[in-house]
């Protein structure tokens, strides 16, 4: 007999070390506002920030990734104690081999939440991923977990609500 669906997510949660998030369309809504000097503004949800700091204080480590370049995304990384921040990537699979040897981490220790097409590569390499409850469906058929929430309107707190819930204490 085989190991339950639960059972399986029990102990993908209990690996990781590392959770790697995407940032438009997971850590936010996905929109993004012009202002009038060409300043780019983004919205982030606060539970999902207490979330962060939550799993950090786990031991768990957190970084993002982001196919954009923004000073919003470094401040806000910078507010939420992330020192980990990679911008203007193109090719997120290459940057988590290169994040795997850096960290001398397994694949099976990084979680990572993404929503979109250039997620999906490293969603299926990841040793626990998951999407957004806006996601496309693609990548919502691909992953080990959906949240029910939307991107930027709390879907990474729930992930991680998920994650803390089925973690033994002594990890």
């Amino acid at each position: 007999m085989g190991k339950s669906p639960e059972s399986i997510l029990k102990e993908k949660a209990n690996r990781i070390r590392l959770i790697l998030l995407d940032v438009d369309g997971t850590l936010t809504d996905g929109q993004l506002i012009f202002g009038p000097g060409g300043e780019t503004y983004k919205s982030f949800n606060v539970k999902d920030g207490l979330g962060i700091h939550l799993i950090q204080k786990d031991g768990i480590q957190v970084g993002l990734i982001s196919g954009r370049q923004s000073q919003v995304v470094e401040d806000r990384a910078r507010e939420l104690e992330i020192f980990h921040i990679w911008q203007s990537v193109r090719d997120k699979l290459g940057l988590f081999y290169k994040i795997l040897k850096d960290f001398d981490l397994k694949a099976e220790e990084v979680a990572f939440m993404g929503d979109d097409l250039n997620d999906l590569p490293l969603l299926k390499e990841a040793g626990f991923s998951a999407a957004t409850g806006d996601a496309v469906q693609v990548v919502r058929d691909a992953v080990d977990y959906v949240a029910g929430k939307d991107g930027g309107r709390g879907a990474v707190r729930e992930f991680i609500d998920f994650i803390r819930s089925r973690r033994d204490k002594n990890v």
